[in-house]
């Protein structure tokens, strides 16, 4: 067993236990947590490691990994909901293949499946796209000021939802049920339900043209950038606390000049721990401002 201790904000203390074998678990103040996404309610973090260029230039599944992980960080109900759906989802899978359904052909439990879907789906819907709107100016300032352009960032949302722009509930749910009723033939024979937040994609723009279809590695790179910076500062102010960043051997994958411009931005507001295989990357300055551990 190996265990990791720390000390947040100087009033919390944190232990992890990590096992060869089995699940690691998380203490606070001595205090094991029921479930280790509670650790979100006392350390926020952002993460940018060489794999999250895939969520510009890869399937969707990456860039909805990537917005649940952005709301979940400024609401943490959010994981609930998550795992209320992907339940819901499996459940509801398994019913078209079952014998009761085979049998009988009732309606009555894929009524009350598409009733929780839509509610779920909802809340979720209006969280991804609320927390997009709140994060695009960020990635608007810091996509400038990393590439010194004046090309238009465009962020939108997609989804099997067409031209709703209305954030009431009740509104989005009619609609959302109305779908999932309409897909129930193919899905009956597939067993595959083939709308909702599970199939929902998030659409990065430079100048109106798809940075996942047209845009360089140059482009592709310094968008994930400004995105990452993006989440740290939208984070720190709706927090009021400064969260940590998280720098996995990200130096590789960037030019000289985007090196620079982020080991200048980072670690003014927020203290950042940075894995790295070659110290050449670094300037000196920062290098001499910086506590090294080499392993």
């Amino acid at each position: 067993m190996a265990a990791i201790f720390g000390q947040i904000d100087f009033t919390d203390n944190l232990k992890v236990n990590l096992f060869r074998k089995g699940a690691k678990k998380i203490y606070v103040n001595d205090s094991l947590l029921k479930k280790q996404t509670e650790i979100q309610n006392y350390i926020r973090s952002v993460c940018f490691c060489s794999n999250d260029i895939y969520i510009v230039k890869s399937e969707p599944g990456f860039r909805r990994s990537w917005i649940d992980k952005v709301v979940s960080q400024l609401e943490p109900v959010y994981v609930e909901l998550i795992h209320r759906f992907n339940r819901l989802l499996k459940q509801r899978s398994h019913f078209w293949r079952s014998e009761s359904f085979q049998k009988d052909k009732s309606s009555e439990v894929i009524e009350s499946f598409d009733i929780q879907m839509s509610l779920i789906s909802t809340r979720i819907f209006r969280r991804r796209r609320r927390a997009l709107s709140k994060i695009k100016p960020y990635v608007e300032y810091w996509h400038n000021h990393l590439s010194k352009s004046k090309e238009q960032i465009g962020i939108n949302y997609l989804s099997g939802l067409e031209n709703i722009n209305q954030e009431e509930e009740e509104v989005i749910s009619k609609r959302i049920l109305e779908q999932l009723q309409k897909q129930r033939p193919l899905e009956a024979l597939t067993g595959k339900c083939n709308f909702g937040p599970h199939r929902d994609d998030i659409e990065f723009l430079i100048n109106n043209i798809s940075i996942r279809k047209y845009g360089s590695s140059g482009q592709q790179r310094t968008f994930i950038l400004a995105l990452k910076m993006a989440e740290l500062d939208l984070l720190r102010n709706m927090i009021n606390l400064p969260p940590l960043l998280i720098l996995d051997d990200v130096l590789a994958e960037l030019d000289i000049n985007r090196q620079n411009l982020l080991l200048n931005s980072v670690g003014k507001d927020s203290q950042c721990l940075i894995s790295a295989t070659h110290l050449d990357k670094f300037n000196k300055s920062f290098l001499n401002s910086s506590q090294m551990i080499y392993l």
